[in-house]
């Protein structure tokens, strides 16, 4: 099964500095860490909303206008989880999200756990 959405926002572990994450600090525009696409972060009613706004290789099944759709809430330090719903491909994901000022890694799981993909991404 292919986990590898520019949307597909998975974790690891970073601090933000002491104080608790909140799905605001994810606003903004962010560069995927291998350089292959970029996705403008906003609100989107109750949720967050993951839109890919650059693909550099479409030819993967990614295009712009990609959309995940993640309800999360603060779990520690820095820290974020919840779920996320990948439209595209009809999929349903555990996430995990580590936020700091300019950085953010996101860790999202399909199958129970038994397929996982982390991602690193900077604020642009």
């Amino acid at each position: 099964m292919r986990v590898a959405s520019a949307t597909l926002v998975a974790v690891g572990i970073l601090s933000s500095g002491g104080a608790w994450a909140s799905p605001e600090k994810m606003t903004g525009t962010w560069s995927r860490g291998d350089g292959l696409a970029a996705v403008m972060i906003n609100k989107c009613g109750a949720a967050i909303c993951a839109v890919n706004t650059w693909v550099k290789d479409p030819s993967n099944g990614e295009k712009v206008g990609d959309r995940l759709v993640m309800n999360v809430s603060p779990k520690a330090d820095g820290k974020l989880s919840g779920t996320a719903f990948d439209p595209q491909r009809n999929l349903t994901y555990r996430i995990d999200i580590s936020v700091a000022d300019q950085s953010m890694k996101t860790r999202g799981c399909v199958l129970g756990g038994l397929l996982c993909k982390s991602v690193g991404w900077t604020k642009q």
